[in-house]
């Protein structure tokens, strides 16, 4: 999964950047975005696309990266944010944030998707980048992994909508929960699924 972090040291690009988001699609809940630098061609046990990890693995990986990356940082847009400039600016903007947060500039910055964002350093999106580059892999795990526990916390304020098990993602059970107990302060209002019952 080093396929483009070599091509880019081949091109003399030294510090690279992987970033990724977690949470674009949920009802609820803010986004958050990962920017990690790996140490050069080390894999990291596990570590694959989050989405292909259970919940323990990626706890055991996310740690791993933490103590291994030469850098990482971590980007989080809350719900406001996101109901006042649309979730794929919200988006870009926790990458931002994220990338901003590294101990030093990247010379490239891979990113997951289509987009890239605003930021003054050589960038390459990369479709399904989590599954074939290392550092965005890494950067989906923290970003994963920081939102689910975010969201563990939000369940101890509204312990109704059941967050602990979806994380704000539109299950049935939490369509049904909002139906019944009407949108909280972290619904996103700006979703359908949740704006119906305002």
């Amino acid at each position: 999964m080093f396929q483009f972090e070599k091509e880019a040291k081949i091109k003399g690009f030294d510090f690279v950047a992987g970033v990724d988001e977690a949470g674009r699609g949920p009802l609820a809940g803010p986004v958050v975005a990962a920017a990690v630098v790996l140490k050069d061609f080390t894999p990291i046990p596990e570590l694959r696309d989050s989405k292909q990890m259970s919940p323990n693995q990626r706890d055991r990986v996310f740690e791993l990266i933490k103590k291994s990356a030469l850098g990482f940082g971590i980007g989080v847009v809350d719900v406001s944010t996101i109901d006042k400039i649309n979730i794929l600016q919200a988006t870009l903007l926790a990458m931002r944030i994220a990338t901003e947060k590294l101990p030093a500039l990247p010379d490239l910055i891979l990113v997951d998707g289509n987009r890239t964002f605003d930021f003054p350093k050589e960038q390459k999106a990369i479709v399904k980048g989590d599954q074939l580059s290392q550092s965005i892999a890494a950067a989906s795990v923290l970003a994963k992994v920081t939102r689910d526990r975010i969201m563990g916390e939000y369940h101890k304020d509204y312990p109704q909508y059941g967050f602990d098990r979806h994380k704000g993602y539109g299950t049935k059970l939490h369509k049904e929960r909002i139906r019944e107990c009407k949108p909280c302060p972290i619904h996103r209002k700006t979703f359908k699924g949740v704006r119906e019952f305002l």
